[in-house]
């Protein structure tokens, strides 16, 4: 059995680079043909001169920031998929936005992230990620089926019935979030259930931490992780433990000045852009709005492509909450959803190996109808309208919150 998912894995990385980039004349071209989005913003552009990584730097970048705009523009996608592509499935993520997938055998590219973690054929994999409306389900379940395991759709919550899941049916695998994987370790031990036949575990949509992956593997639970967008599909994957990302194949990563065009020097702190040959929804200097830095070297898998260093935070305020994009736009959304709301801002704070969010909201109460228990709960349900997430809520004096633009104010410690 081949110690790779394909051969291109363990190519020449001079070679790898150079098959990328003489594919970027012809895509880039093909953009233009296909995607009306394309065709208006590479309008001026010459595509038989971008053959180069320095070439592509000078062409614009699409923020992902800004499909919010550019759906609501044209909708669905914004004139970004391809006329001559495919899709058969549309996503929304929150923001909102719509996120398109075509069903095909591993479009999303995920196969690679499974068979580096361990996850092979026959295999029954417990997937925990939400199949409903958000692709991340669908992502990790094309990938498991990829590497030919079977899928057991499990979505996240009802803690109790996946434990009867896991003790009826002994799954080999977990895919979800870490923290969601903890809060079914520990029900399960504090209920007495048996799941001792999960042994290996992939883990996205949130950091994984050194203390988390080390409880894991006290529980004998091998776990690595995959860095994935609903946009882009796998972006990198760990092969060894806190060795850092490798880049998924067929994809030029650059890690670029936050707000610039321009690439960092390799190990400096940049935002992470993605071109992807995707012949359906073509992404051309996409920034995904995280954080990394490329990992000098190459990893003692025997895997050749570049690595980065794993998720080092956003490029803007929008954050990821348990799996979850929250974008500055919602929380406006919901200040303006009540009266009598001055300012917000959203804290996110890591406790006991989980995310938790909790709005600030300056009010004034002579212009609020309601009492402070009704707007608590009414900002409550809005939170949870808008984000698709729960948290909690507190009432602040007018002029407590500091004046400084912080909408979400992450204050989680990566690592």
């Amino acid at each position: 059995m081949s110690h790779f998912y394909h051969a291109n894995e363990h190519q020449h990385s001079e070679t790898r680079e150079q098959n990328l980039l003489s594919r970027l004349a012809d895509f880039i071209t093909y953009a233009k043909n296909n995607s009306p989005y394309y065709q208006a913003i590479l309008a001026n552009i010459d595509a038989t001169n971008i053959t180069t990584r320095s070439q592509l730097a000078t062409l614009p970048i699409t923020r992902k920031s800004d499909l919010l705009d550019i759906q609501k523009q044209q909708p669905p996608l914004g004139g970004l998929a391809s006329k001559s592509g495919h899709i058969n499935r549309i996503f929304q993520s929150p923001g909102p936005i719509y996120d398109p997938e075509n069903c095909q055998q591993d479009w999303w590219r995920m196969g690679q992230a499974f068979y580096a973690a361990g996850f092979r054929a026959g295999e029954l994999v417990q997937n925990c990620l939400s199949y409903h409306l958000t692709p991340g389900g669908f992502i990790l379940d094309s990938g498991a089926r990829a590497c030919g395991c079977v899928v057991i759709p499990a979505g996240p919550g009802q803690t109790d019935q996946q434990l009867d899941v896991i003790e009826d049916l002994h799954p080999q695998g977990y895919c979800g979030t870490p923290s969601f994987l903890k809060i079914l370790l520990d029900k399960a031990q504090a209920t007495k259930r048996d799941v001792s036949s999960l042994k290996k575990a992939l883990v996205t949509g949130e950091a994984l931490s050194h203390e988390l992956r080390e409880l894991f593997k006290q529980q004998g639970i091998n776990t690595l992780q995959a860095y994935a967008s609903a946009d882009v599909g796998l972006i990198g994957y760990e092969t060894i433990a806190d060795d850092g990302l490798i880049i998924a194949e067929d994809l030029i990563v650059e890690i670029v000045r936050p707000g610039s065009l321009t690439p960092v020097a390799d190990g400096e702190i940049g935002e992470v852009v993605i071109t992807s040959f995707n012949t359906d929804y073509p992404l051309i200097r996409f920034a995904t709005g995280d954080l990394s830095a490329i990992k000098p070297g190459q990893s003692a898998c025997g895997r050749t492509n570049m690595r980065i260093q794993g998720w080092l935070g956003r490029a803007d305020q929008t954050t990821k909450i348990k799996g979850m994009f929250v974008h500055p736009q919602q929380i406006e959304r919901i200040r303006l959803s009540v009266k009598g709301i001055k300012k917000m801002r959203l804290v996110v704070k890591l406790q006991d190996h989980q995310d938790k969010m909790q709005l600030l909201c300056e009010y004034d109460q002579d212009q609020s109808e309601l009492t402070k228990l009704e707007l608590t709960g009414l900002l409550l349900d809005n939170l949870k309208q808008y984000t698709k997430l729960n948290g909690s809520v507190e009432l602040v004096e007018l002029g407590s919150l500091a004046d400084d633009g912080k909408v979400i104010d992450d204050q989680r410690v990566i690592g």
